[in-house]
């Protein structure tokens, strides 16, 4: 029990030194040997918990992520979990672009990361789309999942926008692609 609880603290001292190192330096400045030091860990502690430093980086935006979940599956509504993403960029905006960093950077050549990325955006395209089929039942799965796939697409590109351009019109872009995803 007790070795347990060390690796939970460890794991947990290695996240927030990969936290605050993303924000002191950003996604390119972060190297394993300074997410060891600032954690007060050896390599192989860290290698124990994680695979690669990208897995950490995921993890902690993963994390970043789910703090601004909506809540209930089973019962939000695509304008929640809309919401719920603009509030992603706009209040965690340096962990929203880690996130896109990754991404577009290093799905090409990190099998291991690019198939754990896909897996988050599979989650999110299902999820969507189910709450798209609360919300506007009469369209049918297919062209569901089709509108939803476009909307998050829509979203990750206003993502990358709102970091090129910080007054680029989140919300105004975002209210339209919802108002277009869910008409009739």
């Amino acid at each position: 029990m007790a070795r347990y609880k060390v690796g939970l603290e460890t794991r947990e001292r290695i996240l927030e030194a990969t936290r605050t190192l993303l924000a002191d330096v950003g996604v390119e400045g972060i190297t394993l040997k300074a997410i060891t030091d600032r954690a007060g860990v050896r390599a192989g502690s860290f290698y124990n918990l994680f695979e690669t430093k990208e897995e950490a980086v995921l993890t902690v935006v993963r994390d970043a992520i789910t703090a601004m979940d909506p809540g209930d599956e089973a019962s939000d509504t695509l304008e929640d979990l809309v919401n719920a993403y603009v509030t992603f960029l706009t209040e965690q905006s340096s962990m929203a672009q880690v996130y896109l960093q990754i991404a577009v950077t290093t799905t090409s050549t990190n099998e291991p990361i690019r198939k754990r990325i896909a897996k988050g955006q599979q989650y999110r395209v299902e999820r969507f789309t189910s709450a798209l089929l609360r919300d506007v039942p009469h369209i049918g799965a297919a062209e569901a999942k089709a509108r939803i796939e476009s909307l998050i697409a829509a979203l990750n590109g206003f993502g990358i926008a709102r970091h090129i351009d910080r007054s680029f019109d989140l919300h105004g872009h975002t209210r339209r692609m919802l108002e277009l995803t869910t008409a009739p």
